[in-house]
């Protein structure tokens, strides 16, 4: 869990598709400041990731939603969830961030909680950003800034397991903010409405047959149109971001134990080969290794 790393890092590239960020463990947690100005390209994880922005001028677009962040925003990226930050001058862009294993967090469900809830409430409100009044004077606040001094002294007895406690107590903190309702979910500050609901309907139908041309229709846009937008308002193309999607729900499916080939059929694809191909070429391994 190293402190101040480079979000951006260890990179795995195919063509418009980019990964980044990596986890290795239960959680990682980084407080970075970037001083020039630079262009983040759109990019996803297979992880969750928290964001808690502290300064600069930016403005945070996910899946076809763009938000103007305050500070003390709060982030949430689900896995799989395509999103970057556009920063607008050279102004110091401070923020913290948490890498979450979803499987460790499913650890600590319980019959009355979940640690998980504030992801899925986003979910529910078609929202990724958190606003929380007086955030300074929360236990959140506290609780984040006792987990990052204790990277400033890794030799103190139990250290690692003090850290892991204070992450928990983090996402106790977060979801009894969340369920208290003592916090805003942020409304978009700018969208497309029609790539939303193409966007919607994507997620909602990877099983069933997609293409341009069906968007198109359904949606009554003229193709050119559609996957102009697309690409604009997504950074890839329309095609790509439904191969992703579908390979990417397929490998939660195998890692929940369902069999590689009905997974495959399950997620969309029509040929076990061109699923193969497409599986190796974005996670660089064949999925009966996943």
């Amino acid at each position: 869990m190293e402190l101040k790393q480079n979000d951006e890092e260890m990179t795995f590239l195919h063509k418009e598709h980019e990964k980044t960020g990596y986890l290795d463990s239960d959680f990682k947690f980084f407080h970075i400041k970037d001083h020039p100005h630079r262009e983040i390209s759109f990019h996803y994880h297979d992880f969750n990731k928290i964001l808690i922005f502290l300064q600069g001028d930016v403005t945070y677009s996910i899946e076809g939603k763009s938000y103007d962040l305050k500070p003390f925003d709060l982030v949430l990226v689900r896995a799989g969830e395509i999103h970057r930050p556009v920063i607008h001058s050279d102004q110091i862009y401070e923020r913290i961030i948490l890498y979450l294993s979803p499987d460790f967090l499913s650890q600590f469900n319980g019959r009355d909680y979940q640690l998980e809830k504030c992801f899925s409430m986003a979910a529910d409100a078609s929202a990724h950003v958190l606003r929380i009044p007086y955030f300074k004077g929360s236990p959140l606040y506290h609780t984040i800034k006792a987990l990052e001094s204790s990277y400033a002294h890794p030799e103190e007895y139990a250290q690692e397991l003090s850290q892991r406690l204070l992450f928990l107590q983090f996402m106790i903190h977060l979801n009894r903010t969340a369920l208290s309702h003592n916090l805003e979910f942020l409304e978009t500050s700018t969208s497309n409405t029609k790539i939303l609901e193409c966007l919607e309907y994507i997620n909602s139908h990877l099983a069933d047959k997609l293409s341009a041309d069906i968007l198109a229709n359904r949606f009554y846009l003229s193709k050119y149109y559609l996957m102009h937008s697309f690409k604009e308002e997504t950074g890839r193309s329309i095609g790509t971001y439904i191969t992703t999607k579908r390979l990417l729900l397929a490998r939660e499916y195998i890692a929940n134990g369902m069999p590689v080939t009905q997974a495959c059929y399950e997620c969309g694809f029509h040929n076990y080969s061109t699923f193969f191909r497409a599986w190796k070429k974005l996670f660089g391994f064949s999925p009966k290794q996943n």
